[in-house]
């Protein structure tokens, strides 16, 4: 499938997938961090970003979105790369690896180890944020990117450092999250999402010290389910990319060799 991407670097491929609402830009903070060592490809998920949607009659859920990346590495002749997502770009990774076509895997705070209650907040926080990015208009989103109090207010579910996200970010963020015609669909599929397979590539978990959408508890699950210790991301919210990127790169590094 083609997908709207950024492409830097050179080295082995990394595949980078964003979270729900978003898009292939919430990687740019780390971006010239990891193409330093890595071939990276940062990808907009079909109907996030700017990638077309899914075909008629595919419906939204994190497997079909993980058959999507399937498909559009094979259209570029990428076999066995890692892969490293983001909340939902977390649990394709996880997929993916479950599958065994990937070499590595690494998710940060990935969606599908909630509880009930969990969920619940989860989806009822992501739906006031995306009405609001639909509903403010243009001038107000400026104001608010540009005035430091009102974006720690606006973004600081999402990162714990709202001061690091730069207004242009913020911007190009909230516009994206408004825009996504896949994110009411793939957010409803959250309800009955578990937990992937258990993988066949090496996995790394990481999860934000501060993640205010998916809490760190929820990396005591995802321990349980791996098998293996969840590393901490110290001073790092729920999108920690912002937030410490010479963290976020090492660990990302560090997981792919």
């Amino acid at each position: 499938m083609e997908l709207a991407f950024e492409r830097r670097g050179t080295g082995e491929p990394l595949i980078l997938i964003h979270g729900i609402g978003h898009h292939w830009q919430a990687w740019l903070p780390v971006l010239d961090r990891l193409a330093a060592e890595r071939t990276v490809i940062a990808v907009d998920l079909p109907g996030f970003g700017v990638s077309p949607g899914l075909p008629d009659g595919i419906p939204y859920t994190p497997e079909a979105l993980a058959d999507a990346v399937e498909s559009f590495c094979a259209l570029l002749g990428i076999r066995e790369p890692h892969v490293a997502g983001n909340s939902l770009g977390g649990y394709v990774a996880l997929e993916l690896a479950s599958r065994g076509g990937v070499r590595t895997a690494t998710a940060l705070s990935p969606a599908g180890f909630w509880t009930g209650p969990e969920l619940l907040y989860c989806q009822a926080v992501l739906r006031a944020m995306r009405a609001s990015a639909r509903s403010m208009p243009f001038e107000r989103l400026i104001r608010t990117a540009e005035n430091p109090a009102l974006r720690a207010v606006s973004a600081g579910v999402l990162v714990a450092r709202p001061s690091r996200l730069s207004p242009t970010a913020l911007i190009a963020a909230s516009q994206a999250l408004g825009a996504a015609a896949g994110f009411d669909e793939t957010l409803e599929s959250f309800s009955g999402l578990m937990p992937p397979a258990p993988p066949k590539a090496p996995i790394t978990i990481a999860w934000g010290e501060h993640d205010r959408l998916l809490p760190r508890r929820q990396a005591v699950r995802a321990a349980k389910w791996s098998g293996q210790r969840v590393k901490l991301l110290k001073g790092c919210g729920h999108v920690p990319m912002s937030d410490d990127p010479e963290l976020v790169a090492r660990v990302l590094l560090e997981a792919t060799v």
